[in-house]
């Protein structure tokens, strides 16, 4: 049995007087659900965290918590009134309260404050730090505190506002996942937003992406990956680039790189589009017929990753084992290790 819709966003359009930054957006998100807002900076996924707060007013559409209308044009709810937490960038925490103070905060006034904040301190593993003050806590310990008291007066839903960017790579990674286990312990929906595809792909059950204040995809991180449904979400979802191709049939495309299998499309034999590649979809060949030119290499330890400049002059990402280096000017065969790759109409054509 699925789960009951909690967040709900219909035809949404908001923005700053006459500048439309969100339009149009349809979004549903279910109870235990995390959801994750992705994309570039300026694409309208911040504004939209802050409509879902009661921050920013709606020009159309409206805004639902189960059965709570948030808002709609000429009305909205009181941020203090909607049962959501917030976390954010900068964690907002109090330097002069603890950071069992900091996490009671919100529920100094119920009689089991005490239990909760002990419990909660628990989950973040925090426990032994309940007596210190915010200066005296790593960045990582700071969001938890931060995680923690927003989640003590139990809300509906949890907002979390580019939570991990003041953190360096390795402690983002472990963070990311560290919120998720907490999350789903408690059983807790979220929103998530961020620009950086691998910290919402580690958190997250579905991802919108957003380009240009417009939603292109709402889906499972798989899903996106591997199924995108727009050439915006196919190229900047894992390093995406296109060569030209041909269909030979609804399953098989001729590209300059050979023939290779394709996601069914009902368009005409011999129609023109772009067939998506990503740098693990590509693998040398030592007797290939298919020859590209090294541009330039960059060594990520276990891998290399290669652009490769193809006979068409079209260029590619690949990325190899280490241990086989190539130098930029060199030749190399390649092909096509991919399965099945994702096609799109070709700009132009009458697909």
């Amino acid at each position: 049995m699925s789960a009951a819709p909690l967040l709900t966003l219909r035809n949404l359009s908001c923005g700053y007087r006459d500048h439309l930054v969100v339009q149009q957006l349809d979004l549903t998100l279910h109870e235990g659900e995390i959801g994750c807002l992705l994309g570039p900076s300026g694409c309208g996924k911040t504004t939209t965290l802050r409509a879902i707060a009661g921050f920013e007013p709606v020009l159309s559409g409206d805004i639902q918590l189960a059965d709570t209308l948030l808002s709609r044009p000429g009305f909205t709810l009181a941020p203090e009134k909607r049962r959501i937490g917030m976390v954010f960038q900068d964690y907002a925490l109090f330097p002069h309260l603890t950071v069992a103070d900091n996490v009671a905060f919100g529920i100094r006034q119920q009689a089991n404050c005490a239990h909760v904040t002990a419990e909660l301190l628990e989950l973040v593993k925090l426990s032994t730090l309940a007596k210190r003050f915010p200066h005296e806590l790593s960045g990582g310990q700071q969001q938890r505190v931060a995680l923690a008291r927003a989640l003590a007066p139990e809300p509906q839903l949890l907002l979390l506002d580019e939570p991990f960017s003041n953190l360096d790579n390795e402690l983002r990674r472990r963070l990311s996942q560290e919120v998720r286990e907490i999350l789903k312990a408690r059983g807790t929906s979220a929103i998530l937003v961020t620009h950086d595809q691998e910290e919402a792909f580690a958190v997250s059950d579905q991802v919108g992406v957003f380009k240009e204040g417009h939603l292109e995809q709402w889906d499972t991180p798989y899903n996106l990956y591997h199924r995108p449904q727009t050439p915006f979400v196919a190229s900047f979802i894992g390093q995406g680039y296109f060569i030209r191709g041909e269909l030979l049939s609804r399953e098989s495309v001729q590209t300059e790189l050979g023939v290779v299998n394709c996601q069914a499309r009902d368009w005409p034999s011999g129609s023109p589009v772009d067939v998506l590649l990503r740098p693990d979809d590509l693998t040398f060949t030592e007797q290939g017929e298919q020859q590209a030119q090294v541009l330039s290499s960059s060594f990520q330890g276990a891998s290399t990753l290669y652009r490769l400049r193809l006979a068409t002059g079209a260029h590619v990402d690949a990325l190899f084992p280490s241990h086989v280096q190539r130098q930029p000017g060199e030749y190399v065969g390649v092909r096509i290790a991919a399965q099945q790759v994702v096609t799109f109409a070709a700009p132009g054509s009458q697909l």
